[in-house]
């Protein structure tokens, strides 16, 4: 009987085995990331707010400096220059979905400490009704490719919108896109003078979670004029590489933020031939000068808290000398509170989340008020 049953199993193991085995089924064609009759614009035919010097030649569209500047500043500050920091696209269109599609010029779309979303996101605000600005979406880049829909079911009517460009990538080519017969319209950058920031990573804008919450972007929102964001990693030092480069900006008012990445020799050593540079050029122009944000954990590194002290204490003898040889209109912003007094407003200690963001927005906002009053 085991004879048998050994026998049969033998016999449909041979006839399982005989037969063809199945055909795979076709992969199913990959939905369309946006519909193929999507009206697309092209950013760079109308322009976008945060890319200074005018029409002078660029190495890529997007980058924040002028093709010049590399050999000028460090080969660091020209790198990170590249990044599309601070920038900012405005349209108007009535089209209940907006689309975009844009090509990243870097593969790392996020840092450890920063998420894809502030790295390399396009984030989307939009005016309400009484004219404030409001935020409305972010992309969520998977690959240096990106195509997506960026907001779907929108109220009905014809609106302002603006979208901020990566903090920590640069960009090949912008798009946005509409449904057809949607009405669309590229707003050209606006001709106010703007803010200028010349500072560290933290104005470059880490660590935000999307590029719409570095304290730049809400101040431009805020006082609803241009921002230019001249924030480099690890590089904001008072160069005058980059001082000559700023003095062709017509600016609204400078501000010099860029303690973080200095010693206090090097501040006694830079602030004062930097101030004096740009106030040779721009006799009339604001220029605020900041302390360096503390770290939210010196209050148990006494280490830290030394140094910041020390680097306080430097700014603050650089203005006064200022002030003593005579240059005028010039303002100062102290750093002790810029991340608040809780410890909350930092990432990592050093770099700022979005409520630290928020709090030297508000640290910044008197200061400008005063400065920018007519």
């Amino acid at each position: 009987m085991k004879s048998a049953l050994l026998l049969a199993l033998l016999c449909t193991a041979t006839v399982f085995a005989q037969q063809p085995a199945p055909k795979p089924a076709p992969p199913k064609a990959a939905a369309p990331a946006t519909p193929a009759d999507t009206a697309w614009h092209d950013v760079t035919k109308w322009g976008v707010e945060g890319r200074a010097w005018g029409d002078q030649e660029r190495k890529r569209w997007f980058d924040r400096l002028p093709a010049k500047a590399e050999g000028k500043v460090t080969p660091a500050v020209w790198s990170l220059s590249r990044d599309s920091a601070g920038m900012m696209v405005r349209f108007k269109t009535d089209a209940p979905v907006i689309y975009t599609r844009y090509m990243l010029a870097k593969a790392q779309l996020a840092m450890p400490h920063m998420p894809a979303t502030g790295v390399s996101g396009i984030d989307l605000y939009a005016r309400n009704d009484k004219g404030q600005w409001r935020w409305v979406q972010v992309t969520r880049p998977g690959a240096q490719k990106v195509e997506a829909t960026l907001i779907s079911g929108l109220a009905p009517g014809l609106r302002e919108y603006a979208a901020y460009l990566p903090l920590y990538n640069g960009i090949e080519s912008l798009e946005i896109g509409v449904p057809p017969g949607a009405k669309f319209e590229g707003l050209a950058p606006r001709t106010e003078k703007p803010i200028v920031f010349y500072g560290t990573s933290i104005t470059h804008g880490a660590c935000a979670s999307r590029p719409g919450m570095v304290h730049t972007a809400i101040l431009g929102r805020r006082f609803d004029r241009p921002v230019l964001n001249i924030g480099f990693s690890g590089n904001g030092r008072m160069d005058t590489a980059v001082g000559e480069l700023l003095t062709e900006v017509d600016a609204a008012v400078y501000v010099i933020d860029c303690l973080p990445n200095m010693s206090p020799a090097d501040v006694t050593a830079k602030c004062v031939p930097l101030v004096k540079l740009l106030r040779a050029t721009r006799p009339n122009t604001p220029i605020v000068l900041v302390e360096d944000r503390r770290f939210t954990n010196d209050w148990i590194t006494p280490a830290k808290s030394k140094f910041h002290d020390e680097n306080h204490a430097a700014l603050r003898q650089a203005y006064e000398q200022l002030k003593q040889a005579g240059v005028g209109n010039l303002h100062y912003i102290g750093g002790d509170h810029l991340y608040g007094d809780d410890t909350e407003g930092a990432t990592d200690a050093s770099h700022a989340n979005d409520l630290g963001f928020m709090r030297q927005a508000d640290a910044f906002e008197p200061v400008l008020r005063t400065v920018l009053r007519p």
